[in-house]
């Protein structure tokens, strides 16, 4: 990562936690208060994790002000991770997408201070000969905006001259390359860091022992990377059905406590409250 080191003078990242929606009935009463109604969620989701794979960018192009409702729920250092709309990545495949990704881009920017990086989730068959179209795409995309890309087919990891221009093409243009962490495609656990922010999309299995030791490697690799000029990292939690992505989030923040003394912002008890006092009047 030496390559992508920033100039600014503090060595600290940016390390946050989150999952993948905030409509999970199962978190009332323990991440969410159990009394509140589910127009609260996004607030109350905001407060206890710091990022979030906002997947419903990929389905549907939302407008401008409902972006900025919802960043209007976030705190100060909540960031939004986007996935881009469909229709760029996996119908028109970069071709044509002019008027898509100026709508895209206008919902972007309505999410302001909370706007994180968003992703680029390219379809399971989109090989590297598929490339050129998507090349073009991200040479004209705004610097400002920080953009990862998620590489699927297997001939991305392989090696190769198409997949390794463009390869070339993100170091150069500062983008980075989602990883993925999950058992069956260890390949995706490619380890290229072609920007100073890596987004890593953790597959997570209720709590197994194997949760706990690739969560322990992620640590070890901020503690690592962050002398290497790493400024943001985003673990973005898989879990079935997501009930348990609260717990591994905040294992995740115990693990880099211990290894880096860096702050992960994690969920507490809704019922305990996130200063620390009971939300229970006369206790």
């Amino acid at each position: 990562m030496a390559d992508a080191r920033s100039s600014d003078d503090d060595p600290s990242p940016e390390v946050r936690v989150g999952g993948t929606m905030w409509t999970i009935r199962p978190w009332r009463g323990t991440v969410y208060p159990a009394q509140d109604p589910q127009r609260t969620w996004p607030a109350h989701y905001g407060r206890q994790f710091g990022t979030l794979e906002f997947n419903a960018t990929h389905y549907r192009i939302h407008p401008a002000d409902r972006m900025a409702k919802w960043a209007s729920a976030m705190p100060e250092g909540f960031r939004f991770c986007p996935k881009f709309p469909q229709i760029i990545t996996h119908f028109r495949r970069f071709k044509g997408c002019e008027s898509p990704t100026d709508d895209f881009i206008e919902g972007l920017l309505a999410l302001g201070a909370n706007l994180g990086p968003s992703f680029i989730q390219l379809p399971p068959h989109f090989a590297p000969h598929h490339a050129e179209a998507m090349r073009g795409y991200l040479a004209k995309w705004p610097r400002e905006l920080k953009v990862a890309v998620e590489f699927r087919h297997p001939g991305w990891f392989e090696g190769g001259t198409e997949a390794e221009e463009t390869w070339a093409l993100m170091r150069d243009l500062g983008m980075g390359a989602v990883i993925s962490d999950t058992a069956g495609r260890r390949d995706a656990l490619h380890m290229r860091v072609t920007a100073p922010f890596v987004l890593v999309r953790f597959g997570g299995y209720e709590g197994h022992a194997s949760d706990e030791a690739r969560l322990e490697a992620w640590a070890q690799r901020i503690a690592m990377w962050r002398d290497d000029g790493l400024k943001e990292f985003h673990l973005l939690v898989h879990q079935p059905d997501s009930v348990h992505t609260p717990e591994t989030c905040r294992q995740f923040a115990r693990l880099v406590d211990d290894r880096t003394g860096l702050k992960v912002q994690a969920p507490v008890d809704a019922d305990v409250g996130l200063d620390g006092t009971s939300t229970h009047g006369g206790h």
